[in-house]
């Protein structure tokens, strides 16, 4: 009895041990030199990019399914990164609407070359999926439980437009269940309505975004961060969504998209375009980084989520980016470079002006209005994105955030790991 009495000790000596480490490393850091600090388990990023983007039903992903872009975007990575696909552990896909996601994602997997042994998901928390793939597989980095894992967010809006979701008869009596459920385009509407926000001042908004993304394409910013992919002897390599000559007058000139809700304000040029595509990242821990001799470009510090009323899903960074603030341990003014999703200007305007962030800091070449919103990719285009700006102008901190279908608002902090001295 005292031998097994000793081993049932030790036991529970390495376990607490274990449990204390595991809630050190995985407790978000409570200030900015927390955030900043490196160590050997920290989750960081080892690639980032995105395919270009397509027009839904117009461009060029139109007659091209979810699953042979992502076996594309895996194709095209794995030869981009000489990453040997046995060494991953985990992938995680975010998506919205096609049918039977996991089977098509593990199919897609399978056919870019990954190796039957590595295990797949899926995961749908509408516009924020993308991010959400990128939230699991931290966590599971940050359990133990995976060491090299991919995360990815795709979407054909061409293909799988946004199903009309059903409601049994007695769920659908309660008004905020009914909410939402609605288009949301309605949801836009009620933003402008119970906000106040404008025609004018959307529009404003949405010429931002337009100029933005086209002086974007002018310098050859979009370059950076995609990857390009070969479907059917092509090579997609450019974004088709971007709209030149965007004026504050042909925008006015808009008919509203939605004329059946009032106050009418949402048109095609003041809120995000459908599309397709999909983006990637390799994650791992910083130790296994130094080991593989893998470049680290960024660093997870953390995540949150937060619900607000279904009607004014829009608000949703309103919610979602002060708890974030708060649970990481800094203030607004620490953040560099913000992405903020314009699923519609309606609420983009609204977020911006409630939580008083520089507009010179948000989307500084453009946003979903300018280059669309492919659902299940957007949460980690985002990701992409933003790298990639800190990267070029040597900046420390990004904040990605997005409103989410059915009342919720998604927010995550990361760090550039390659600052230039």
């Amino acid at each position: 009895m005292l031998v097994l009495s000793s081993r049932a000790l030790c036991r529970s000596a390495v376990l607490s041990t274990m449990m204390r480490a595991a809630s050190t490393s995985t407790r978000p850091p409570r200030s900015i030199e927390g955030i900043l600090q490196k160590n050997p388990d920290d989750v960081v990023f080892t690639f980032a990019k995105r395919t270009a983007l397509g027009r839904a039903k117009k461009g060029q992903f139109k007659d091209t399914p979810v699953d042979e872009i992502l076996s594309a975007l895996l194709k095209a990575t794995l030869e981009k990164t000489k990453l040997d696909p046995t060494k991953i552990d985990d992938i995680c896909v975010g998506t919205c609407h096609p049918p039977s996601p996991l089977y098509i994602s593990r199919s897609a997997a399978l056919a870019a070359g990954i190796p039957p042994e590595i295990p797949i998901s899926t995961v749908n928390r509408l516009c924020s999926s993308g991010l959400m793939s990128i939230r699991n597989i931290a966590h599971a980095i940050q359990s133990g439980e995976t060491s090299i894992g991919l995360a990815i967010g795709a979407e054909s809006m061409s293909l799988n437009p946004r199903p009309t979701p059903e409601l049994s008869e007695s769920v659908n009596a309660h008004p905020k269940a009914n909410d939402c459920v609605q288009p949301m385009g309605w949801t836009s509407e009620m933003v402008a309505q119970d906000y106040k926000v404008p025609r004018e001042k959307q529009d404003a908004y949405a010429l931002t975004s337009h100029t933005r993304a086209n002086d974007a394409v002018a310098r050859g910013i979009w370059a950076d961060e995609i990857i390009p992919i070969e479907l059917r002897g092509a090579v997609i390599s450019v974004d088709d969504t971007i709209r030149p000559n965007v004026t504050l007058d042909s925008l006015s000139g808009l008919k509203s998209a939605f004329p059946h809700w009032a106050p009418a304000t949402t048109t095609a040029g003041n809120a995000s375009g459908i599309g397709d595509g999909a983006a990637i990242c390799i994650m791992t821990t910083r130790e296994r980084a130094e080991k593989e001799g893998m470049e680290i470009i960024g660093k997870w510090v953390g995540c949150t989520v937060a619900g607000v009323e279904p009607k004014h899903m829009g608000v949703g960074p309103i919610a979602a980016i002060p708890k974030l603030l708060e649970q990481v341990g800094i203030s607004k003014e620490d953040v560099d470079v913000w992405e903020i999703n314009e699923a519609f200007a309606s609420q983009f305007a609204y977020c911006v002006e409630h939580l008083d962030i520089p507009m010179e800091k948000i989307n500084p070449n453009g946003g979903s209005i300018a280059i669309t919103h492919p659902v299940g990719m957007t949460g980690a285009r985002q990701v992409v994105t933003g790298l990639h700006e800190l990267q070029r102008t040597n900046g420390k901190i990004l904040c990605t955030s997005m409103c989410v279908g059915s009342g919720m608002g998604a927010a995550a902090l990361f760090v550039n790991e390659k600052i230039r001295s």
